[in-house]
Formats: C-alpha cells, sequence, structure tokens
C-alpha cells in the first residue's frame, strides 16, 4: 500500500530502510552460523549502542538498559522502589491503564496509596496543585498521554519531587523521537522503539539515573544483572544494566540501535519541529470540517491529534479511512480511564503524522476525512 496515508506513529511506525536492512541482515546471518556466533560477531555494536541511547536521551551509558518495551521498562523499575504502608504514589489523569493497573496492584500488596494529581484548565498536570510530603515516594508522571495532543510538563515536577525526596518515574514512550529528551530532568525514564522513534516491536530501553538507582532494590534480576559469586551470594551490577535479562532478540536490539542513530543523524530538534509543524496542519485543517471536534488538551501540544465526529463513531471512521488508505488509530477509554471518564468520551481517533509525512498528505487526509464523515 504505498500510496498509504500512514498516520499512526503513535501506534507502530514505519521503520525506515536502515532499521529494516539491520534486523533482517541479521537474522540471515543467524541462519548461517546460529544465534550464538552471529551475536558475537556484533559484540562491539551492542556495546556501543548503550552510548547511542545515552545521546539520545542525555545521560551517561552507564545510565541506560535494554529491555523489551516501555511496559516491561515500567513494571521492572516501579517494582523496585521501595514501597510501605501509607507511602503515597502519585499518578496524573492522564495515567496509562498499563500503568495504573500494577500501581493499583502493588498498593494492595503494601499498604501504599495511590493519589490522582490534578490537572490545570488547559487539562496538563498542575504543578501548583503538586501536593508532597515525604511520604510520597514516587510520582509516575505521563509525559505525553496516548489519547491526546497534551505534553505534561516534566522539569517543573521533577524540581518540587525533589524537595521531598520523591522519585520521577518519566513515561516517555509517545515523547520518545518526537521531542527532544535531552534537557528533561527524572530520575526515572522508559520508552518504546516502535513509536516515533520507528523502530522494531519488542524493543523497549529503561533510563535510572545513577543517584536513583541507590534508592532501588531489584527483585527481577538474573544472572546477567547480577554475579552468583558463592552458593548463597550473589553481586548485583552497579549500572542501570542490573535491569537488563540475559536473553534478548539482539536482531531487534540491533535495530532500536539503527533507529536511534537515525535520528540523531536526522537531528532530534529537526524532528521535534517537522513533528510539531504536520501535527497543527492537521489539527487546524480538523476545525473546519463540519461534525468534527477536536479533543486535544494542553497549553503545548504533540504530534498526536484527536478527534471525535458527530456522525459517525470512532472506530467506524477508522475502518472508513482506511477503506480511503488513511491510517489512523482509535483510543479507547480503558487507556486512559480517568481523563476519558473526566471528560465523557468512550473513543476518539487519534492521528499521529511523522515527519515523513507531506504537507500534501496532511492536506488529501483532510479531504477524506470529511467524505468520511458525510
Amino acid at each position: 500500500m504505498s500510496d498509504l496515508i500512514f498516520l499512526d506513529s503513535a501506534g507502530s511506525s514505519i521503520p525506515p530502510a536502515e532499521v529494516v536492512d539491520e534486523v533482517i541482515g541479521h537474522l540471515r546471518r543467524e541462519t548461517e552460523i546460529g544465534g550464538y556466533r552471529a551475536a558475537a560477531e556484533r559484540r562491539d555494536d551492542l556495546e556501543a549502542g548503550y552510548g547511542v541511547l545515552a545521546e539520545l536521551f542525555g545521560c551517561e551509558p552507564s545510565e541506560v538498559a535494554f529491555t523489551d518495551s516501555a511496559t516491561r521498562s515500567w513494571l521492572t523499575v516501579f517494582d523496585a522502589v521501595p514501597l510501605t504502608r501509607g507511602d503515597r504514589i502519585l499518578i496524573t489523569e492522564v495515567e496509562y491503564g498499563a500503568n495504573a493497573v500494577p500501581a493499583l496492584r502493588r498498593a494492595e500488596e503494601t499498604g501504599a496509596i495511590v493519589e490522582v494529581i490534578p490537572s490545570d484548565r488547559h487539562g496538563q498536570l498542575d504543578v501548583d496543585a503538586l501536593d508532597l510530603d515525604e511520604r510520597v515516594k514516587l510520582i509516575s508522571l505521563v509525559h505525553v498521554p496516548t489519547n491526546s495532543g497534551l505534553v505534561n510538563p516534566v522539569n517543573e515536577v521533577t524540581a518540587k519531587a525533589r524537595e521531598v525526596g520523591a522519585l520521577v518515574l518519566l513515561d516517555a514512550c509517545q515523547s520518545t523521537g518526537q521531542i527532544d529528551l535531552r534537557h528533561h530532568d527524572y530520575d526515572m525514564l522508559v520508552c518504546t522503539g516502535r513509536k516515533w522513534l520507528r523502530g522494531p516491536r519488542g524493543t523497549g530501553a529503561l533510563v535510572v539515573r545513577d543517584d536513583a538507582r541507590q534508592k532501588l532494590w531489584p527483585r527481577l534480576m538474573d544472572h546477567d544483572g547480577a554475579a552468583w559469586t558463592a552458593p548463597d551470594r550473589y553481586e548485583p551490577r552497579d549500572d542501570a544494566r542490573v535491569f537488563e535479562l540475559w536473553e534478548f532478540n539482539v536482531a531487534d536490539r540491533l535495530g532500536l540501535i539503527a533507529a536511534a542513530k537515525y535520528a540523531l543523524a536526522k537531528g532530534l530538534d529537526v524532528i521535534e519541529a517537522e513533528v510539531t509543524d504536520r501535527a497543527k496542519r492537521l489539527r487546524e485543517g480538523l476545525t473546519n470540517i463540519p461534525g468534527i471536534t477536536v479533543r486535544d488538551l494542553g497549553e503545548r501540544q504533540s504530534g498526536i491529534v484527536t478527534f471525535t465526529s458527530d456522525r459517525v463513531s470512532a472506530m467506524e471512521l477508522k475502518d472508513r479511512l482506511w477503506d480511503e488508505k488513511v491510517a489512523v488509530t482509535v483510543s479507547q477509554s480503558g487507556s486512559t480511564l480517568i481523563d476519558m471518564t473526566k471528560r465523557g468520551l468512550d473513543e476518539v481517533v487519534r492521528a499521529s503524522p511523522h515527519y515523513f509525512v507531506t504537507h500534501e498528505e496532511i492536506d488529501q487526509a483532510l479531504d477524506r476525512i470529511s467524505r468520511s464523515v458525510r
């Protein structure tokens, strides 16, 4: 479908040829000499990948761990946060279901309390409403939610968290690859490869700042995250790789590293400007289509554009647009329950144009959306 107008990079984007070639090339090499030897040939490239991601996030290589998804990253590092009865876990109104469920589950286990930080009139986290004390152990901060164009403030939240010793866990699964994260302050960050970074599915990363790691107690370690030094003793790694497991998909990891290199070569500032430009053009065009309501929040907005039609359901509109060769998806209430319930929404159409989508394609998509809701 080469004539497809692809507006779903917030779901699973289209990888560049360099990424595809890296993944397929390594899989082919595995068929020639086996997985162990093929991995050994790429040992230096795999090791260099920590430096590549460190450049992407503006951190140290020792603070980077590779995983198989943003969710795996989040679960792994969240599980390492020590919690006891009465401790407070703060989440935002746009928290992901994938994060809220384990937070509630762990609260049941430990006696901790999950509390929601209110949003301001723009829909973003209200920094002035942060109620912090020494009982706050973690702030789970969604940078860019799945169901609107909102971009939450980060550095302001982290500055306040520092005052009480709380950890900030930044969910950057929707911002990595479209927003330059090198000057953001946080303790832990999770991301996926398949979205705006244009990497393979089944890839992700975790950043754990060295200072924050000293406060964590990882439970999910194997003999890669810790050395078995005696029958009754082990020695954990002293870097973020304590959160990694020995087994991983080598081809996909090489593909993720290639995707990060590709983004860095293009320029993170260039990508952010171009994605913002495409989304703004689409968002403004949608406001001119009768019956369409744009549902985006925030003073600052990302490459995600959400909307509804007063004539056609979101799922039906998505299917109609696919027939028109426009790829979008639908965000449903279960993914961001608090925010969607507050706004009285069951579902929204989500479009997410990347920098490879042209202005002409945006205008064509708008024409097809208009036609599809008549």
